[in-house]
């Protein structure tokens, strides 16, 4: 069972014009909303291809009243959290060339109320998947709101290990770096520019992301997803869990180039993707649930989602596993521009 959480979710609005013109006026042919946010989007992904997951996040104000239909109304299991701030509305600009322009609002200040009533929500969506014999991961997804500070993702690591929860997390900055310090994490899902932001690297080549995730690794994280945007994805994890500190493997996915209708969701999606493979039960090697078919999911999932409008997520039938590529263990000289 994979639960996200999401602190700061968003009614996503996206306008789709041929061209932009800044300071002029702009003419949209298309337009569509969608409930949004990282761990919502996850959530979406899942359900879509009939994986169970259900999304935990603050709700407020019309726009959040909104949110909630749009999840009813798509049969996407949500676990809302009524707040008296506003949910914020995020607008996203896509033109012919699929070049994508985002205005993001910061979101309102959650109270110490609003903090607590969300962790309750996830303690008591982990108990039910625990009690019906569901494994629980944990995804957490997004950036932090005002009234959260940034070890919050830290604090639900913490919580998810004295649940027996797994923790994903995908984030950046401060928060991502507190929530590493405290250890314990299942995964995280970085860019190329996070993880260098995250271990002060500069990453040229296939070796200096291995050799960051590593360093990332040590400090208590079995396994780093790191996304290369055309590039395609590596992941970076110890083989099993104990395996020896130097024991370390590196898969890569990727294909070529697509001209992108529109990216945002792209990499909730590929997380999604990941998920639904490598949290199916299975012997984790070379089958159900192998790191390298895991893998190729996600970078199919994430092809589909960038030929979708707005922040549609893929379905099944979007998906074209033949058209991406793999490598186990790509040699560390490989520039990340080559791949």
């Amino acid at each position: 069972m994979i639960i996200t959480l999401t602190p700061n979710p968003s009614l996503d609005r996206t306008y789709a014009a041929e061209t932009l013109h800044l300071g002029g006026i702009n003419r949209a042919h298309t337009t569509r909303v969608d409930a949004g946010g990282k761990g919502l989007n996850v959530t979406r992904a899942l359900t879509a291809a009939g994986t169970a997951s259900v999304a935990i996040f603050p709700a407020g104000g019309p726009d959040g009243a909104q949110m909630i239909a749009e999840l009813a109304a798509s049969h996407v299991p949500a676990h809302p959290v009524r707040v008296d701030g506003d949910t914020r509305s995020n607008v996203t600009l896509v033109d012919a060339s699929g070049t994508t322009t985002k205005i993001n609002a910061p979101g309102d200040t959650l109270s110490s109320h609003d903090v607590s009533e969300l962790l309750d929500a996830l303690r008591d969506e982990v108990a039910q998947a625990t009690t019906a014999g569901r494994s629980p991961v944990v995804v957490g997804a997004g950036s932090l709101p005002a009234g959260l500070d940034d070890d919050f993702y830290g604090h639900v690591a913490e919580v998810c290990t004295g649940l027996g929860a797994r923790l994903v997390l995908d984030t950046s900055g401060a928060p991502l770096a507190r929530a590493v310090e405290t250890g314990g994490l299942e995964l995280i899902k970085p860019n190329d520019e996070e993880l260098a932001e995250l271990t002060g690297r500069e990453l040229v080549t296939v070796g200096d992301v291995v050799d960051a995730a590593t360093q990332v690794i040590d400090r208590g994280t079995r396994s780093v997803l790191v996304s290369l945007g055309a590039h395609g994805l590596l992941l970076v994890r110890r083989d099993h869990a104990d395996a020896a500190p130097g024991d370390i493997r590196t898969w890569w996915a990727g294909g070529d180039a697509l001209v992108p209708r529109s990216t945002v969701g792209a990499g909730d999606c590929t997380l999604a993707g990941y998920l639904s493979v490598a949290t199916r039960e299975g012997d984790g090697r070379h089958g159900v649930g192998s790191p390298l078919l895991a893998l190729q999911h996600a970078a199919a999932w994430g092809r589909a989602a960038v030929l979708l409008p707005g922040s549609a997520v893929p379905t099944p039938n979007d998906l074209h596993l033949d058209e991406v590529r793999t490598m186990t263990d790509p040699h560390r000289r490989i520039a990340l521009k080559e791949l």
